[in-house]
């Protein structure tokens, strides 16, 4: 069953949480090529993605925790800093990267260039939540002290 449950863990990893790094990483700079005769939709879209793929990515820690107890490591410190981590990715990407791309949506529905120091602004958010994630995929893999020789 740990078995089972790793790999669904790795996999909802991969299809959640891969498409919301892409997909904010790419919203800084459609934004900024943005002009009116363009419409809004490569910058809704990749809007869309981050909404969408952060709700499935709920799946991720939902599955961690199960793996981790089933794996009877509930209390190592290299989990409980993956989960503040990914907490605090979690907390970047609802409190300042979605409403930060929601802003900037506006500003082109009312046919407004965004502001530069905006996007900019979003592009470190957005790179400090694909930090913590990197971290996360990283510490994971290594998992410091584990006793399965990685």
């Amino acid at each position: 069953m740990t078995k089972i449950l790793l790999s669904l863990h790795v996999l909802a990893a991969i299809v959640a949480v891969g498409p919301v790094t892409v997909a904010a990483s790419m919203f800084p700079p459609a934004a900024r090529r943005w002009t009116a005769s363009d419409g809004i939709g490569t910058p809704a879209l990749l809007h869309r993605i981050c909404r969408v793929y952060a709700g499935v990515g709920l799946t991720v820690p939902a599955l961690g925790f199960a793996t981790a107890a089933a794996m009877g490591v509930l209390g190592s410190g290299w989990l409980i800093t993956s989960i503040a981590l990914t907490a605090a990715a979690a907390g970047v990407l609802v409190a300042f990267v979605l409403p930060r791309q929601e802003e900037l949506l506006d500003r082109l529905k009312d046919e407004r260039a965004p502001d530069h120091r905006d996007t900019v602004q979003l592009a470190m958010f957005t790179g400090i939540f694909n930090l913590l994630w990197a971290t996360v995929t990283v510490l994971m893999i290594v998992r410091p002290g584990s006793t399965t020789g990685a």
